[in-house]
Order: C-alpha cells, then structure tokens, then sequence
C-alpha cells in the first residue's frame, strides 16, 4: 500500500515535479427562491418558466437579498472554521453574454460574507496520522448566469433563464493540496460537510455543485509556477483526472523548452484531456465596482448567534463521537461520509443496538444489500428499529451470526419483523448439550483420520470440525457451546 504521507510526485524526462492544486467550488445554496428575486430554485423545470422581472432585467426592477441564502452562507462558514465578516459588501461584474440578461453578474470581490476556514482531511481513512489541514481564503455569494443550449437546433442555440439568479457560494481554496488524492479528499469532505449543513445539496450531477481546477507545476521546493484553471468540472473522478492530465501536459511543455501560458481550459471527459476555452489576454475587464442598488450587509449578534445554533453535529465530531462508543475509525469514517449513513446509523444506535456490533453489520451487511440491490441507505428495505430487533436476537444468543444473515434475506426480500420470521421458520439457536454432543460424536467417528491429525499437533482441523457440526445442525448450534463442548472432547 503506498504511503498517503509520501510527497506525490510525477517523474519527468529531466527530473521529478510537484503540482501545486487551487480548487474554487461554486456551490448552489438550498433556498426555496433565488438570490434577489422570489422566483423559484426547483430543478428540472421547463425552460424559462421560474423566471422572474429581476432576473429577467426588465427596466426598474431591483434586487432584493434573500435572508435565507446570507444565513446558508454564514452557516457554512462556521461550519469551515471560517472567519464570518460581518461588514460585507456586493459588486458588479459587468460581461456581456446571451445567459446574463442584465449585463453583469452581482457578486462580491473586494468584501467577501466569509473569510479564511479550514478543512481537515484523513488521505488515508486508516490511518489518523493521514491527516492534512487544508485552507480556504474565503467564500463570496453570488448569482449564477443562465443556461445556453446548443444541440436543440442545426442553426440556433436557446438560453434558459431559470438557473439565473440562483445563489451560490463560490468557495476559494489556498493552493494547499499537492496531489489528485489530496483534492479529490478535499471535495468529498467539502460536500459532505455541506450537506450536513443543508446549505448544499452536492448534486454534481445537476450542477447544484461544480468546480473550477486551477494546477502548476514546480520543481520541488521551488516558487509557484503559470497556473492554468479548468472550468466547471462536475464530479470528484473528473477533478482527479483533470488534475494529472493538466499537470503532465504542463510538464511537457516545459520540458520541451516551452512556456504555461495563463488561461482559461475546458475539461473533454470523452477524450480525457483539457483544451484551451480563452487565454489570459483575451480575458474580459470585468470593471468590478460597488453595486449601487444594494446596501451593505450588517450583520448583527442575534443572526450570527442564530446561525450558530442552528448547526447539526458535524462530520469530524459525529466520527469522533463514535470512534469514543468503541466503534474502529475506518468505519467511522465511513459512516459518517455521507448525511443520511450516519442519520441512519443514529437511529440504529438510538433503538438499541450495541455500537461495535451495528457499525460492523452496517458496514459488511446492509452496504452489500443495497450495493446488490440498487439501492441507497434513504429508502433501504429495513428500518433502524427492524435491524436493532434483528441484532439483539444474535446479541442475546436466539439466532446465530449465519442464522441473521438467513433472516435479514428474507426481510429483504419478504419484510416482516427478525422475530417474527425466526419464530415462524424455527431458526432459533440452541443450546442443547446433548444434542450438541450427539452430532460431535458422530462427527469425530466419522473422521478419526483427522482428529488423529489434531491431535498430532494440527490444530488448524479445529475449525473443520466446528463448520461440520454446524453444518450438521444447519447452524442452529450455539457456538460458543460447539466450540466448548469440542475442545473436550478432543482433550
């Protein structure tokens, strides 16, 4: 297994190289309506039907702020050890485009809501000495454009207003990370801790998450490099390899005597390579200044204490919290990588269920269910309570760990309750000496070869003997008592 502490290299045909990695997320706020307009944020509708006159830019509309997104953002600031400015400011971007209808976009340069934060990540989710702190140099609010759509007709392309408008938290990362594996842990813990909040939903997939990759590369020890930034990649797989693509494209370049030109690049995930979008000096003067139709922000003690409150139990406590119930820290790292895991598992635990045990059926059992089936933990064929009732029954000695595997198939694919089905197919453990003896009896005479060779010395022939007087009494056996009664009689 490679080191996850090793310092990640890429060997070149004159030496080796570092890559210095800057991620800035543009994250889409959960709101109901947008950042300054009631129009509605819900995905997927028809083109240009939640679009408002602000966001549309008719003539003497102006922009109201959405209480509801500033408190999203603050309360995602605190949730990144982040620096909460309570004096902020918006400006005007001005740039023409078919999908911005006012001619500028209101975001917020010089005055950012949220200032410097910190996230910790585990590169290895094993290993605790993994762990690396990773900074943010700020979070701004602001509006998204429109949609452009190209492939609707051979000659026209369409614009969709419905996204303008919409908030979002552009959330800018120091150039911090060293590796496609450290950004690719950054982004995964970035979201999870986003939905935790509630303030992100993190679907890359519908765009409500993306981000921009900025890479160079430098010789080891050396000052930054011409950096080069990838627009609007939509999952954590197509970071990770925009990263190494650009960086090994840099090097070339390099290495062949040339220059990195500073630009803008667009990621092709059919071909697995970045291609130029514009270059540095084609880029447009955005001409930032206040915007003159919004006061300032102010916030006051009463709203941030609000905000405060209002944060669920976060990613690092919650594993933290279980690693302190006995429960390993690889799977409390995996439990708590996604919202609804550790709400689930919380359930799990609040029903009754003995932590170390619950955490590792969650892990091996439940995971393999729904993997097999398709499913996610949100609409999983068992309950929290049904499978506390189903890990009690081994706990108490009523059913064996294989006979549970049995029922917790059947509840999947029938339902109903673990003791009701244990109780309705006779699967209930015993304890039986005498039963137990009978079938070791008739175990040990059949195979006098290898007790024989036990007693020799090949203490391996053990646990055959166990598995056959299992296997004998379909796995009913109690076997702590098997295992008891076994170790007496082959002395």
């Amino acid at each position: 297994m490679a080191d996850a502490n090793a310092p990640y290299r890429i060997k070149g045909e004159t030496g080796e190289w570092e890559v210095v990695i800057g991620l800035e997320v543009h994250a889409q706020v959960v709101s109901d309506a947008k950042l300054f307009s009631g129009a509605s944020t819900k995905f997927g509708a028809e083109p240009n039907t939640q679009v408002s006159l602000v966001d549309a830019a008719m003539p003497g509309m102006l922009p109201v702020p959405n209480r509801e997104c500033i408190r999203q953002a603050v309360r995602t600031g605190m949730a990144l050890e982040a620096q909460i400015n309570r004096w902020s400011r918006f400006d005007r971007k001005n740039y023409f485009y078919a999908d911005l209808p006012q001619g500028y976009q209101i975001s917020q340069l010089y005055h950012p809501l949220v200032g410097e934060g910190t996230i910790h990540v585990l590169l290895d989710e094993k290993d605790e000495d993994s762990a690396k702190a990773i900074g943010i140099e700020r979070i701004h609010v602001e509006q998204d454009a429109g949609k452009l759509m190209h492939d609707q007709h051979p000659t026209m392309s369409y614009v969709d207003l419905n996204r303008c408008g919409v908030a979002l938290m552009e959330i800018v990362s120091k150039p911090d990370m060293r590796s496609p594996a450290e950004a690719g842990a950054y982004l995964r813990k970035l979201r999870s801790i986003l939905r935790y909040v509630g303030s992100c939903d993190g679907n890359m997939e519908e765009g409500s998450m993306r981000a921009d990759v900025n890479v160079s590369v430098r010789r080891p020890g050396e000052q930054f490099g011409t950096r080069t930034e990838t627009k609007n990649v939509n999952s954590v797989r197509f970071v990770q390899a925009v990263i190494e693509h650009e960086a090994r494209r840099q090097i070339e370049v390099l290495e062949e005597g040339g220059q990195i030109v500073q630009e803008t690049r667009l990621w092709d995930p059919d071909k697995g390579e970045t291609r130029t979008l514009r270059s540095k000096e084609d880029a447009h003067d955005y001409r930032y200044f206040p915007d003159p139709d919004l006061l300032p922000l102010e916030l006051d003690e009463a709203f941030l204490d609000e905000c405060r409150s209002s944060l669920p139990e976060l990613p690092d406590a919650k594993r933290q919290r279980f690693e302190r119930l006995g429960i390993t820290p690889y799977n409390a790292s995996v439990l708590t990588a996604e919202v609804e895991t550790a709400r689930w598992f919380d359930q799990l635990l609040e029903a009754g269920a003995e932590p170390k045990q619950a955490a590792n059926w969650v892990v091996a059992e439940l995971f393999g269910a729904l993997n097999r089936r398709g499913e996610t933990i949100d609409n999983a064929p068992v309950s929290p309570s049904q499978a506390a009732e189903l890990l009690g029954l081994v706990a108490d000695g009523t059913i064996s760990g294989t006979i549970a595997k049995q029922v917790f198939e059947v509840m999947l694919s029938e339902g109903g309750s673990a003791a009701g089905i244990v109780e309705a197919r006779g699967l209930k453990q015993t304890s039986d000496i005498g039963a137990i003896d009978t079938e070791i009896d008739r175990i040990l005479a059949a195979n006098i070869d290898k007790v024989e060779q036990y007693k020799a010395g090949k203490q391996q022939l053990f646990g055959f003997f166990v598995g056959q007087t299992m296997k004998a009494m379909q796995g009913k056996a109690n076997p702590q008592v098997v295992n008891e009664r076994l170790k007496a009689k082959l002395g």
